[in-house]
């Protein structure tokens, strides 16, 4: 991959102004696609299959007067007097008519007319009127909300003075997200953080510039999509702060890594083509692991959760795709510039001025000597801290372990539910309504259960109700049963059920879970399968399908990260160990959010609207991406590390070096990363406000505690076990080349052998052959001859790309392998003439596919002398074609080569362990 991502890389820069203009050709059709078939957000959530969801669906049907949403407006009299005096309840009733009236509205409930109970508080101080409105909150219009809160004014106004009317309810639950100048603060400490880095405006702002069009392009791709599937409210937040972090820190590896070759001298365009391919393989390997665990989302089942996986993974890949392409390119357009910083020109001249008084002394080399202190000053902070988690490696990985676990432990108290207006702003009127009712009702009546069942067996509808309603009303938990009644046809009963505890409580979760326990029991002694909804009761069931889906993700996750990091790195312990540390930043993660937003730990410094449960998707979201962003640092650290160790052989000392290579640039993705995340967390949307925290924290925790200090410690406490891997499970596994390998050797092989269609140097395979050596022009013919078992047919797969060598040079067409061998199985053509009934067809059909190199496997198979001529004639007009055989005999061979082909012949021995 990194031979594609150099050839990439190069292109891109040479071919700056087209890739520039695709990329903002890409964003003016999407762009222009969303403002034109943006069919806006989603703002419910629901999962198909569940009981709550079935009957909702099922009353939409039988029903329809109870099946869709609902507002509620609380009147409050005058302090000191009670709602129920004439003048209050005459204007009541005309508000109710005036709300029925309302296009969309099924029904509104006068608190004052007998037919439902419970709707004046105890006190009498406020009524409640209950509006049924047709359709689900995502259906509803503006226009609708609009006149339902006139009418609520008009209210207000017709009411005696001092009365109070505040809107709210489920109609009023879902709140848009917003963004905020806050989360603009993220990107000014990005952008600070750049310039630091780098010490240049040049470099520090091209990150910046390729991930605000990257997520420009993925928010509006977001909306075109809402053509075809609901889209949540939530999803585009979620893409907005995933996009931006990921994009800027993907640009921000490719870019430290040319700029460091800049600075050593390289020239720019080889420069930017030698960091796509190495940075740039490390950006696709972390970018895959983060899609590849937002896509997983689709284990919980959950049709808003998938769709948010799949939006938040097109954001992340289009930023990749943006780092291998626009990011080559705009370095293209800066050219020798990316290697200059900030005061240049000033460091220059004084460097001149200290030499020429230096000559002027006699002295030399005195600007070479502090040029090459420089560098040494700015990592001794990183040489600082690697000693300090190597020294004492054992007490480092127990301090950090014992540390980690302590702080997640408030996680065991975490809750999850779905948001209403509970948790919205304190000064939202939905907010307000929410807060009065609690005060002037109950918590209970903010999140109503419905009871419903089929009931057209009963010969006495009214009777049965009657006896459900008090066979619920006697359960604990029960506040009030305000209404029991069948529908207009008596063949479907409903029960509404106002629970003693808040909607997102546990209280309330029991109740359900005891009126669900009694079905069997209801149904033996009234014939009625009863079934629990309404927006809570979906909310309870959402909450358990996506805690139960925690688990089997988890597995996947961490399943993922062990085939994918032993892929990586060769090794089992490695593995282990950053698996291991992903755990340990989760469960931080999670304690930090639960001792936030359920213990209240600086709820006020965060501006937490409301302590409780915290929304449900946050554990499965926030696994998913922090499992991505884990291995982005784990890659981008160990790595280096495991590069310095294969060049150097001493495993300790490749921890200090490699720390020291990448500890600063994972130190700056880190602070971005955790800029961008918490800012969205003081004024942002409280579904995202969770998922922020919990990110920022698992990014610090990574980043900083588990990748920079507990991976070293482990590394260090392994020594040279740490890159232990048993035989079988190396040629088991493909490898994955994250760190260059393969465009390293490519490029040292550059000048070797040029013009050559093979070329061999020591080539090996264990237990085959070894030590095999030869060179083939372009045109000309190789013949490699042995007995069987002597390894001439494993020779000829190995140059034909098939089969790995494990020792030696060896180049084909110009491109080395095994590194590419991909492409060269693309350029060579095999046949195998053992077995073959029908050999010039054999060949024809290969040379239709227009190779640069035909190899055909025991050519000597062919003793016919006019198929051997058939073949000659075959491949006599194919001048530029290159051949390579293997036979026992050659004059089969030399019957079929066409005449004046230049050949080469290699003889292969056997093998030791076969010559046994």
């Amino acid at each position: 991959m990194s031979s594609v991502l150099y050839a990439l890389g190069r292109w891109s820069y040479r071919s700056r102004g087209l890739v520039l203009a695709i990329w903002l050709a890409a964003l003016v059709l999407v762009g222009g696609g969303a403002v034109a078939f943006n069919q806006g957000t989603e703002n419910s959530f629901s999962i198909p299959g569940t009981e709550s969801q079935e009957a909702l669906d099922s009353l939409s049907h039988t029903f329809p007067q109870v099946s869709g949403t609902s507002a509620q407006i609380v009147v409050v009299a005058p302090e000191g007097e009670v709602v129920e005096q004439p003048a209050i309840e005459t204007a009541v009733a005309d508000g109710v008519e005036a709300m029925g009236a309302i296009d969309g509205v099924s029904a509104a409930s006068d608190p004052f007319g007998g037919l439902v109970d419970g709707a004046v508080a105890k006190d009498g101080a406020a009524a409640v009127i209950s509006v049924q409105i047709d359709g689900s909150v995502s259906t509803l219009s503006e226009r609708l909300l609009d006149e339902l809160s006139a009418e609520a004014d008009a209210l207000e106004a017709a009411l005696p003075d001092g009365s109070r009317v505040a809107v709210g309810g489920e109609a009023y639950s879902v709140s848009l997200p917003t963004l905020t100048i806050t989360e603009a603060v993220g990107v000014v400490i990005a952008l600070i953080v750049l310039i630091v880095t780098f010490g240049s405006f040049l470099a520090a702002g091209l990150p910046l510039l390729t991930a605000l069009l990257g997520v420009a392009i993925s928010m509006a791709a977001i909306f075109v999509a809402t053509i075809f599937t609901d889209i949540s409210s939530t999803t585009p937040m979620l893409a907005l702060m995933l996009g931006l972090a990921v994009g800027i820190d993907y640009a921000l590896f490719i870019i430290s890594r040319h700029r460091e070759q800049v600075l050593g001298g390289m020239d720019p365009e080889e420069s930017t083509a030698r960091a796509v391919a190495t940075a740039g393989s490390a950006v696709i390997f972390a970018g895959l692991t983060v899609i590849i665990a937002l896509v997983g989302l689709f284990v919980a089942g959950i049709p808003f959760l998938t769709v948010m996986g799949l939006a938040a993974a097109v954001a992340v890949g289009i930023a990749v795709l943006i780092a291998v392409t626009l990011t080559p390119a705009m370095l293209g357009f800066a050219g020798a510039r990316m290697g200059r910083s900030i005061g240049d020109g000033r460091r220059a001249r004084k460097a001149a001025a200290a030499a020429e008084a230096a000559s002027a002394r006699g002295e030399e080399g005195a600007g070479t000597a502090s040029a090459r202190r420089a560098p040494e000053q700015g990592n001794r902070f990183f040489a600082g801290w690697v000693r300090a988690a190597t020294k004492w490696p054992a007490l480092t990985i127990v301090l950090v372990v014992a540390g980690l676990g302590v702080v997640s432990v408030p996680a065991l108290d975490l809750r999850l539910a779905l948001p209403d207006a509970g948790s919205q702003a304190e000064s939202s009127p939905a907010r307000q309504t929410y807060d009065l009712l609690a005060e002037e009702f109950g918590e209970g009546y903010n999140g109503p259960l419905i009871v419903t069942g089929t009931i057209i067996g009963s010969t006495d509808p009214l009777g049965l109700m009657d006896d459900l309603k008090a066979e619920i009303e006697a359960l604990p938990g029960v506040a009030s049963v305000p209404l029991a009644t069948p529908n207009p046809t008596a063949d479907t009963g409903i029960i509404q059920v106002v629970p003693e505890g808040a909607p997102d409580s546990q209280q309330t979760k029991d109740l359900v879970a005891e009126i669900r326990s009694l079905q069997g029991e209801w149904e033996d002694e009234y014939g009625v399968e009863l079934r629990v909804t309404g927006f809570t009761a979906v909310g309870i069931d959402v909450s358990d399908r996506l805690g139960a889906a925690l688990l089997p993700f988890g597995i996947l996750v961490v399943g993922l990260s062990l085939i994918l990091l032993t892929m990586v790195f060769r090794s089992v312990w490695v593995p282990i160990k950053a698996t291991v540390g992903y755990l340990l930043s989760v469960g931080a993660s999670f304690g930090v959010v639960a001792a936030v937003f359920e213990w209240g730990w600086m709820a006020d410094a965060l501006h937490v609207a409301r302590v409780g449960p915290v929304i449900s998707f946050m554990p499965i979201i926030l696994m998913g991406v922090l499992f991505g962003l884990a291995m982005d640092y784990e890659v981008f650290l160990v790595s280096r590390i495991r590069e310095e160790y294969v060049h150097g052989g001493d495993a300790r000392a490749a921890i200090r070096k490699g720390f020291l290579g990448s500890g600063k640039v994972v130190t700056a993705a880190a602070i971005i990363m955790l800029a961008v995340f918490a800012a969205f967390v003081p004024e942002g949307d409280s579904n995202i406000k969770p998922i922020a925290l919990g990110l920022a924290v698992g990014v610090f925790v990574d980043a900083f505690i588990v990748r920079m200090t507990l991976v070293p410690a482990v590394l260090q406490l392994l020594g040279d076990r740490a890159w232990w891997m048993p035989r079988w499970l190396d040629r088991l596994l493909p490898a994955f080349d994250v760190e260059g390998e393969g465009i390293a050797k490519e490029l040292a092989l550059a000048d070797w052998a040029p013009g050559t269609a093979v070329a061999a140097d020591g080539l090996a395979l264990e237990g085959v052959y070894s030590g095999v050596s030869a060179t083939v022009p372009s045109g000309g013919a190789l013949v490699i001859q042995g007995e069987h078992r002597t390894g001439k047919s494993a020779l000829l797969l190995t140059i034909a790309g098939r089969v790995q060598p494990t020792g030696g040079r060896l180049k084909v067409d110009g491109l080395a392998l095994p590194e590419r061998a991909p492409s060269v199985r693309g350029r060579v053509a095999l046949v195998r003439m053992a077995g073959e009934a029908d050999p010039v067809g054999a060949v024809r059909r290969a040379l239709a596919e227009r190779p640069r190199i035909l190899a055909v496997d025991d050519l000597d198979h062919v003793s016919d002398p006019t198929t051997q001529a058939e073949l000659r004639a075959l491949l006599s007009p194919a001048e530029d074609l290159s051949i390579v055989v293997s036979c026992v005999e050659t004059r089969p061979v030399d019957a079929v080569l066409p005449p004046g082909v230049r050949s080469t012949l290699l003889t292969t021995a056997p093998a030791l362990e076969t010559a046994r």
